[in-house]
């Protein structure tokens, strides 16, 4: 386990999208970048089948587990259950504005209860061995960020929480959907800025809209770590640049290479039950410009819906996009390679 490694970059929890697959295979393309789970109950976690619902592949290290809830105790469980499966943080979700999630009092609908949110991180502390830290919005509803963010900030910190990942947007849990709660309230980079100047010794990381590399390397000279969230999701190769442009290391490997270093992974995946496409719907952005991409696409989604597809599907799927790229480059460097 590489342990509490820097939060400079990380890929955010996403709902239906960032499972063990994902995380297997944006860890193929940067060694650095702290991943996440998807939001996964307490109640989840302490009842429900944890292999299935927080199991993971030793490579995805760095890993953060994300938690939902509001009940302190349970928090603390689920929190040392967590840690005891070996992930390097636990991360309480204050952010998630859906109706299904504010119906179980977690997610956004916090920010207005800090002192119960203080109260249950701090019970994550004193029972995980796992650094404990929080996602949360820069305010909900009516409330106005610049007073409620620094209150908010300054509640967790109290009880020794040291990294706080804030997502610049408000979010309207009357009104608007989730989808509009990430698009719609406009974003204030500023704020997130200022709270890291009002409290310097606290680990600051900005999200929401971040698009590419470049836009994250301008927010690091602010704050102290930038989260992806739907970019590093539906354009995966940016990531292929991120130990390079964020970390100064050499880049992990080409978007080909990548590709072929998955094939054990998925082989054994396939051996295990697992359904073809269940990890080849997270690669199809991976291409994404490229000369024969939408075969590629169309390959990895249709194709490996089909039972008994196996890894010969990935290695047809890598020549929809060799081929244009070597007939045009004359046998030269893939783009995004």
């Amino acid at each position: 386990m590489l342990g509490n490694l820097s939060h400079k970059l990380c890929v955010a929890p996403m709902m239906d999208w960032t499972d063990r697959h994902c995380r297997a295979f944006h860890r193929h393309l940067t060694r650095r970048a702290r991943l996440y789970t998807e939001m996964v109950t307490a109640d989840a976690v302490i009842h429900g089948h944890r292999e299935r619902l927080i199991g993971f592949e030793e490579i995805e290290h760095p890993l953060a587990l994300q938690l939902g809830g509001s009940e302190a105790r349970k928090l603390a469980e689920a929190a040392r259950i967590g840690a005891e499966r070996g992930y390097d943080e636990i991360n309480l979700n204050v952010g998630c504005p859906s109706d299904r999630v504010q119906s179980g009092r977690f997610g956004a609908c916090l920010m207005s209860e800090p002192a119960l949110v203080a109260d249950c991180l701090a019970a994550m502390r004193a029972a995980s061995k796992a650094l404990v830290t929080v996602k949360c919005r820069i305010g909900i509803d009516e409330q106005d960020p610049q007073e409620t963010l620094p209150r908010f900030i300054e509640s967790v910190a109290s009880v020794g929480i040291g990294t706080a990942i804030i997502h610049a947007r408000k979010a309207w849990l009357r009104g608007l959907s989730p989808k509009e709660n990430r698009e719609l309230p406009p974003l204030n980079y500023q704020l997130v800025y200022a709270m890291k100047r009002a409290f310097p010794h606290l680990t600051i990381v900005i999200n929401g809209g971040v698009r590419s590399l470049e836009e994250a390397k301008a927010h690091l000279a602010h704050v102290d770590g930038v989260m992806l969230g739907r970019a590093a999701y539906q354009n995966p190769w940016i990531l292929l640049d991120a130990d390079r442009e964020i970390f100064g290391e050499p880049s992990m490997q080409t978007s080909r290479e990548a590709v072929l270093a998955m094939l054990p992974y998925i082989e054994r995946q396939l051996d295990a039950g697992t359904l073809l496409i269940a990890i080849t719907r997270h690669m199809l952005g991976l291409y994404h410009g490229v000369p024969g991409a939408r075969l590629w696409r169309r390959t990895l989604s249709e194709d490996a819906r089909r039972h008994g597809s196996g890894v010969d599907l990935i290695t047809r799927a890598l020549a929809c996009v060799e081929a244009p790229q070597l007939s045009r480059q004359g046998f030269g460097e893939l783009a995004h390679a």
